[in-house]
């Protein structure tokens, strides 16, 4: 299984699709509550009807229809879609046959007809999604992944009018995009909720465009908050079990109370289908980005200049650091807000601006949502010990495989800890492709049951420093190594900043007794 946002077309898929939708559309309507009646018995309560807010908030929903560019169409349909979905071969692989599956077929060509009229030329493809109308001048809120290769984009009212759109403002870090339909009349459109004050069990009703059906409507709760799938640097997921498939992107998740508390983007699939496992933009990240792209065409945000892993336990306690809390800097990019303001590689960032950072992913968000030039307080720990940098904050900038090696190596001793290291050579710093400002020794091969390759060394990499001295040669490396090993206690933390293909990130073991763990 894996997370992957929500595919917006391909006719081939459609009818699998449907079979999930059809298995699925039935659960909602089989729960009922018990409820006491004041005597020994109890009577069944029906669930609340979602029918009056449907019906004031489905006319502002909408349905995308995108032309695609050509240069985006390079690989088949099929091949994108046996990718997204985990399957090879016939999309109807694992479903026996149905009396249902030609009706399926001729449903799906007949709306593909009617939303797009004559075939596409080839090369071209087309893709469909979901949205939502913010205000009565006709902006429209999607993913970014919706339009991002659009040539043309059209807006499906629930009228089955049609309006071309133009695209505002994308944010791909975000998945976020603005665009803005004309018409002569006010259009429906719905509100933003707070998304922050919705809690794990509220209802939310997804509402969208599945596999192109239009003006589906779907309920579920909360089910949980917070969630990173790696998907961006700014990851802070709903996650609902409402049922939302292709097509769902950009669509929007209603609270009780008719507004917009999230923007379904992705769904954790082994199929393409839904499972129950669906992933919403938090409204609270949302508005203020699209409000950016209304009034700017783009994003701006706050710029710090660090590269920063997560603290394990084990780096927690080479630093002296009570818990492993916090966002540790594994480099400073030069001229950057915080080189300016002194932070130091090796530093951890405890808190930012009054925000805790509990773990590495609060950072990035916090630094975000500061406006530029403004000054931020910045509680660190270094050298075993609290202190504070105050830095004014920045721009973010535009721009922000398996090494081959020679081996050249040491004929170290045990101290090596499983390594074979050589002296960075320009050979090897080519094949490796290691930046021409990173100094250090390189690994050309790690042995079988190395503890250092159990906590994540590889060939290729280039150890910088061992617990904070820098090492130049293999001779050094392993000095540093031996040192630590033979240090009296019973247990001894090893701190190494490696540095691979340009990145530079810290990793620790803690030797106890003669034995390694990582």
């Amino acid at each position: 299984m894996k997370f992957s946002t929500i595919p917006t077309g391909g006719l081939r898929r459609f009818a699998v699709g449907a079979v999930f939708t059809v298995a699925l559309a039935a659960a909602p309507m089989a729960a009922f509550a018990q409820a006491p009646t004041g005597g020994s018995g109890s009577a069944i309560v029906p669930m609340p009807s979602f029918a009056p807010m449907v019906k004031k908030v489905l006319p502002a929903v909408v349905n995308i229809s995108v032309t695609e560019k050509s240069d985006a169409a390079t690989s088949s349909d099929d091949d994108q879609e046996d990718q997204q979905l985990g399957q090879n071969d016939n999309p109807f692989q694992g479903f026996p046959p149905s009396p249902f599956d030609e009706f399926l077929r001729r449903f799906f060509q007949q709306q593909q007809r009617q939303f797009h009229g004559s075939p596409m030329p080839q090369g071209q493809r087309v893709a469909l999604g979901s949205g939502f109308i913010i205000d009565p001048t006709g902006y429209v809120v999607t993913n970014n992944h919706v339009v991002q290769d659009a040539s043309k984009v059209v807006v499906i009212l629930q009228d089955n009018s049609r309006h071309p759109a133009k695209v505002i403002g994308r944010d791909p870090k975000t998945d976020l995009a603005l665009l803005k339909i004309e018409s002569k009349e006010p259009l429906p459109y719905v509100t933003w909720g707070d998304s922050d004050a919705t809690q794990v069990g509220d209802w939310v009703l997804a509402v969208g465009n599945p596999f192109g059906l239009g003006g589906t409507v779907s309920p579920g709760v909360l089910s949980a908050r917070g969630r990173d799938i790696h998907a961006g640097p700014y990851d802070d997921f709903l996650q609902i079990d409402a049922s939302i498939n292709r097509g769902n992107s950009g669509g929007p998740d209603f609270n009780l109370q008719g507004q917009v508390i999230g923007i379904n983007t992705a769904i954790y699939s082994p199929n393409g289908g839904s499972v129950g496992i669906g992933f919403a933009i938090p409204s609270s990240l949302a508005k203020p980005i699209i409000e950016q792209l209304r009034t700017h065409g783009k994003v701006e945000r706050g710029w710090l200049g660090v590269q920063i892993q997560s603290v394990t336990p084990d780096i927690a306690k080479s630093l002296g650091l009570a818990k492993a809390e916090g966002a540790l800097v594994a480099d400073v990019t030069k001229d950057s807000p915080a080189a300016k303001a002194g932070m130091k590689q090796g530093d951890v960032i405890l808190n930012y601006d009054g925000h805790n950072i509990g773990q590495v992913r609060d950072l990035p968000i916090a630094v975000a949502e500061t406006p530029v030039g403004q000054t931020a307080a910045i509680k660190i720990w270094r050298n075993e010990k609290p202190t504070s940098v105050q830095v004014k904050i920045g721009e973010m900038p535009d721009n922000v495989g398996q090494v081959a090696t020679t081996e050249q190596p040491h004929q170290g001793k045990s101290g090596a800890m499983g390594l074979k290291l050589s002296s960075l050579t320009p050979e090897l710093r080519r094949q490796a492709r290691v930046p021409k400002d990173v100094h250090g020794v390189i690994v050309t091969d790690v042995a079988a049951g190395s503890p250092l390759g159990a906590v994540g060394v590889q060939p290729g990499d280039v150890i910088v420093s061992i617990n904070r001295k820098a090492v130049a040669t293999p001779h050094d490396a392993i000095h540093e190594l031996e040192a630590a090993q033979e240090a009296k206690g019973p247990s001894k933390t090893i701190l190494l900043l490696i540095n691979r293909h340009g990145v530079n990130e810290y990793v620790a073991l803690t030797v106890q007794n003669g034995a390694e763990k990582g």
